[in-house]
């Protein structure tokens, strides 16, 4: 059945009503016997305020305690306005908080709280990613010695690179619980995460610069030896051994194609 024009803009109107706290209710919603209902809609409308930001503190467990949770709710609250849900999936909503966070001058003298939101991001789209089966070994070492120059790979589904100048992977670790006793962290230490799925866990791993130029290269279809060449002019001390090794346990790229 065709969704009706009124319908869509009702539905419109709805979602821009409960994405704004200052938002007027939509004329067609009304209470008993006629009755205005601002009161009953306000309730409402912070009902779903408040179940958007458990979702954004669910997603964002290492930015909120960074902020301290309450900070977060209010944070949450300005970003709602800014971007109201466009999915039914709540796992779905906030891909735009790092950008909204590096934009947030309030918060700007914690410089990295946007990349550690980029990085949950790629955590969670990793946890939520579909089921493959990762090149392995025994794959890569069945090809021919001479065709490996010009091998083709893609990404694995929940394969994600994050790089930042900052200490990324120290803060995520040490706000969601990674490490048993806190300790002092130079966020000025510039890291770059690989972030993947190879069974049922997510996993991080710091990588060095060769590193994520060489798994970039191929995620963009770069033949095996374009993306070694990439590796070594971004990391004169780049080894292809240590890469190929941390591409296969790490379950970063699939099987070549048959």
């Amino acid at each position: 059945m065709a969704i009706s024009s009124e319908s869509r803009s009702y539905d419109r109107d709805l979602a821009q009503a409960l994405s704004g706290r200052g938002a007027p209710k939509p004329g067609r919603i009304i209470g008993p016997r006629g009755k205005a209902a601002e009161k009953r809609f306000d309730v409402y409308r912070n009902n779903v305020a408040y179940s958007i930001a458990s979702a954004l503190l669910d997603i964002y467990p290492a930015t909120a305690r960074v902020i301290a949770e309450d900070n977060f709710r209010r944070l949450a609250a300005l970003y709602l306005e800014r971007h109201p849900p466009r999915s039914p999936l709540l796992f779905e909503y906030g891909r735009e908080m790092g950008a909204f966070l590096a934009r947030f001058e309030p918060l700007s003298h914690l410089p990295y709280l946007s990349d550690l939101a980029r990085l949950e991001r790629a955590w969670l789209d990793a946890y939520h990613a579909a089921d493959a089966d990762p090149l392995d070994g025994e794959t890569l070492a069945s090809c021919k010695p001479e065709d490996l120059p010009g091998l083709t790979l893609k990404a694995h589904p929940t394969m994600h690179i994050v790089a930042s100048p900052y200490a990324i992977l120290d803060i995520f670790n040490a706000n969601r619980g990674q490490i048993a006793e806190r300790r002092r962290i130079n966020a000025a230490n510039a890291q770059t995460v690989l972030v993947t799925r190879p069974q049922l866990t997510v996993q991080l791993a710091g990588i060095s610069s060769g590193q994520a130029a060489f798994m970039e290269q191929l995620s963009a279809g770069k033949p095996f030896a374009e993306a070694i060449g990439a590796a070594q002019a971004r990391d004169p001390g780049f080894d292809l051994a240590s890469a190929i090794a941390l591409m296969i346990e790490s379950g970063a790229m699939l099987p070549p194609a048959q």
